[in-house]
């Protein structure tokens, strides 16, 4: 691995010592001192991040390329087998995810930007599965497909998450930039957190399934653009950010049937200034458990647990595209009670925790990297 070599600048509110050191990966944090490794570069805006459990890892690339990427950093062909994806603007290939059961069935989940037909500019959001074996995918199936499919090349959302006990699967999704009068309307899935099986069926207790006019898909609604998604570990529960516009970048952790208030009420504004929607609350809609303002376009989220940083055990790390940041939340129950940013001056796209406690970034780059953050000795 190499080390990061670039000047680092660690904030956090005035509780954290400004350090500066030119060619040095060490930074100064008031709970740990950390290490930055550079553990490979060169992908083309990585996007999503699995570990393969033997060393490797498992990326996506929005430009449309699914990879694996060796621990020693060195990277793979381009698997083959991917369905058609529609790259343009923020569309690509997004997330993905393991199987609960991958060391028996080695499948994948992955989502992407969906044309409606070949060649269509016409998209939006679908999730595939896959058995990946010698790096192809082979017996893929479309499980989910957001609907409408509409114009435009923004606010897909993407992220996955499957439950703590691995029978559902979440599916965070966006307002396409341009469709904010649908994202109140549960006959779409515009706007919507979605919930179904590993195959693609859903649950019974999903909680518009009796609805007529509803999607059964719908776990809840008034969500601008999801972009990172995790579950807490202590209590399972699903926890999620997402977009706001000017200002109103949101965490929140949706309950069934709950109206999470876009573009109704948010701590946003338009972009240039002027209010969206009505202001800050309205009854029957629900406030984030935190939210940035200004904006840092909040991206990816994972709970940390482990062995490298055991102060932070429980923290939510959230990234940040716009503020170059990754965002350390201490948590109190479903409350954030202090925030301590370290910023490493680069787009950050995603956070994954691995087995032994370190901490995984990937860059939002043309030639983005996986970042590697560890307790310095």
């Amino acid at each position: 691995m190499k080390p990061l070599t670039m000047t680092f600048l660690l904030l956090s509110l005035g509780l954290i010592s400004l350090t500066s050191h030119a060619d040095s990966d060490i930074l100064k944090t008031r709970w740990a001192d950390v290490k930055v490794d550079t553990v490979t570069s060169g992908l083309n805006h990585p996007w999503g991040l699995a570990f393969l459990g033997d060393g490797r890892m498992l990326v996506t690339e929005r430009a449309g390329n699914l990879r694996i990427v060796a621990a020693d950093g060195t990277i793979g062909e381009p698997i083959s087998g991917l369905p058609e994806i529609k790259v343009r603007g923020q569309g690509g290939l997004f997330d993905l995810r393991l199987s609960p059961n991958f060391s028996q069935d080695n499948i994948i989940y992955f989502s992407y930007s969906e044309p409606e037909t070949a060649g269509s500019e016409i998209t939006s959001t679908a999730v595939a599965r896959a058995r990946l074996e010698n790096n192809k995918l082979h017996d893929l199936k479309v499980i989910f497909s957001q609907q409408p499919k509409v114009m435009g090349g923004r606010h897909y959302g993407g992220r996955l998450a499957f439950s703590a006990d691995g029978e559902f699967l979440f599916i965070g999704l966006g307002d396409h930039g341009h469709r904010q009068e649908d994202v109140q309307n549960l006959s779409n899935h515009t706007g919507k957190l979605v919930r179904i099986h590993p195959d693609g069926s859903v649950p019974k207790t999903n909680p518009f399934v009796h609805q007529a006019d509803a999607k059964p898909e719908i776990w809840s609604y008034g969500h601008r653009n999801i972009q990172g998604m995790d579950i807490q570990p202590t209590t399972g529960k699903l926890w999620t950010v997402e977009h706001g516009p000017q200002g109103g970048d949101e965490v929140n952790m949706p309950q069934p049937g709950l109206n999470y208030g876009w573009p109704v009420i948010t701590h946003g504004e338009q972009y240039g200034g002027g209010e969206v929607g009505i202001g800050f609350k309205k009854d029957g809609m629900e406030q984030p458990i935190w939210h940035w303002t200004p904006s840092i376009a909040v991206s990816g989220v994972a709970f940390y647990q482990g062995d490298q940083f055991p102060q932070w055990q429980g923290n939510l790390l959230a990234t940040g595209l716009k503020g170059q940041q990754v965002a350390r939340l201490e948590v109190n129950g479903d409350h954030v009670i202090h925030q301590e940013t370290l910023n490493l001056e680069r787009r950050i796209r995603e956070v994954k925790i691995a087995s032994d406690g370190s901490i995984y970034l990937l860059t939002d780059e043309p030639k983005g990297a996986i970042l590697r953050l560890l307790a310095a000795k």
